[in-house]
């Protein structure tokens, strides 16, 4: 059994397909097959059922799947090792926070080649599991033993507005004026729109959403446009002449980022050198 198999393994189940994984892989589709053949051969199993284009893993692949994936993170933590070089996958729900994280890692490890995908907490999770990143920069804690979870800090929501809006001139507003006012809010399950929802619920108010929009820039030219009243993370709001921030008065709002990985993995070098690079830039009182 070959590293190279194993990579074809764990391909071919992540692109659901032998030409999706060779293209992904950068090898021709007839040495992916080959490999897998062979390590199917060689043991005597079969890893796939073969119908079509399509296949599916059999009951004996979904079992070998992640210790294909644990030998894989091995194979990375190796490199690492020797040569303090190789690539640190990082899924992160936002641009923001990542960025000050991978600045302080590439600090130390200036060789280590380093790859972010963003997306929701969920999707985030889901490549933790699948071995497709490293380490996860997610928006709220999870009880769940698989994942090891550290805080990273807590940052107030505030609201924004047009610079046209009546509330344009204030400085702040509470949580009644905001329910009075048409809300422009991102996608169900953000942690912006979850935190806001949830401190409204305390204080026995309903929000008036009128808009879901599913990106920071959308959502920030609708509020400029008038379209309504916009909430984002203090340390993700843009300065922008055409909108005005608003601090939310009275019992904070606050999100809360935390770096997490597979709690199997907590120890592999690679990983637990990225939680040190965070630990030295989180900031006093976070």
């Amino acid at each position: 059994m070959t590293l190279t198999q194993i990579r074809s393994f764990i391909a071919v189940t992540q692109h659901g397909g032998f030409t999706a994984a060779a293209r992904a892989l950068s090898m021709s589709q007839t040495t992916l097959t080959s490999q897998i053949q062979t390590l199917e051969q060689d043991h005597g199993v079969e890893l796939f059922h073969r119908r079509g284009r399509r296949v599916e893993l059999t009951a004996l692949g979904v079992e070998f799947l992640p210790v294909a994936r644990r030998m894989a993170g091995c194979e990375a933590d190796a490199i690492s090792m020797l040569h303090d070089s190789g690539t640190l996958k990082v899924g992160a729900v936002g641009p923001f926070h990542v960025t000050e994280m991978i600045e302080a890692y590439h600090g130390i490890h200036p060789r280590m080649h380093l790859s972010v995908k963003l997306g929701n907490s969920e999707e985030i999770l889901r490549n933790l599991d699948e071995y497709s990143c490293d380490v996860g920069v997610v928006a709220r804690a999870f009880e769940d033993a698989r994942y090891f979870t550290q805080p990273y800090g807590s940052f107030p929501v505030i609201a924004f507005v047009a610079a046209s809006h009546a509330f344009a001139r204030r400085s702040s507003v509470t949580l009644q004026d905001l329910a009075t006012q048409p809300l422009l809010m991102r996608e169900p399950g953000s942690t912006t729109r979850r935190a806001l929802e949830d401190a409204m619920d305390a204080a026995g108010l309903k929000p008036r959403v009128v808009m879901d929009i599913g990106s920071r820039e959308a959502l920030r030219e609708a509020v400029a446009r008038g379209l309504g009243v916009g909430t984002v993370s203090q340390a993700e709001y843009i300065s922008d002449d055409r909108l005005r921030p608003l601090r939310i008065e009275g019992e904070p709002v606050e999100t809360h980022i935390h770096v997490c990985c597979l709690s199997e993995r907590r120890d592999s070098r690679l990983v637990s050198s990225f939680f040190t690079a965070v630990e030295r830039c989180r900031r006093p009182g976070r």
